[in-house]
């Protein structure tokens, strides 16, 4: 399946990338902390919202967010266009659906960009997401 195809599979939204994942949640994001160390990158925190809703005793599907980044990359963008920080650091969400298919969805850098008026070459550092889940998901 194409990143297009995923995204009208998924729940689509200018801006936001979905592609499937052929692991289950907690496999994906593991996958996805591993990439994001190898990088060099820094994992600030893993939010369970799904967890968040049992603890509360409402049901929601296995649903966790990664929030990643690297200060090298994104600060000159922020300080370019200082509301840009209400989108960083970058985010992975990792989400089952009422199917069980399991979902990888990330915001577009150059999207981003274009949302806040960044100049692309401040979001180049920015626009790796999409290999770095890609790569997370192979093999």
């Amino acid at each position: 399946m194409t990143t297009d195809q995923a995204q009208t599979a998924g729940e689509p939204d200018p801006g936001v990338v979905s592609v499937p994942s052929p692991f289950p949640v907690d496999q994906t994001v593991e996958r996805l902390k591993n990439a994001i160390a190898a990088k060099g990158l820094t994992l600030f925190a893993v939010v369970d919202h799904s967890g968040g809703a049992r603890e509360v005793g409402l049901e929601m599907n296995d649903t966790r967010l990664l929030v990643f980044g690297s200060p090298r990359a994104g600060t000159p963008a922020m300080v370019a266009r200082p509301l840009l920080a209400i989108e960083l650091p970058l985010k992975a969400l990792v989400r089952a659906d009422d199917e069980g298919r399991v979902w990888v969805s990330y915001l577009d850098a150059s999207d981003l960009g274009a949302r806040y008026q960044v100049p692309s070459q401040l979001m180049a550092p920015l626009s790796g997401v999409g290999a770095l889940i890609e790569a997370a998901l192979s093999g």
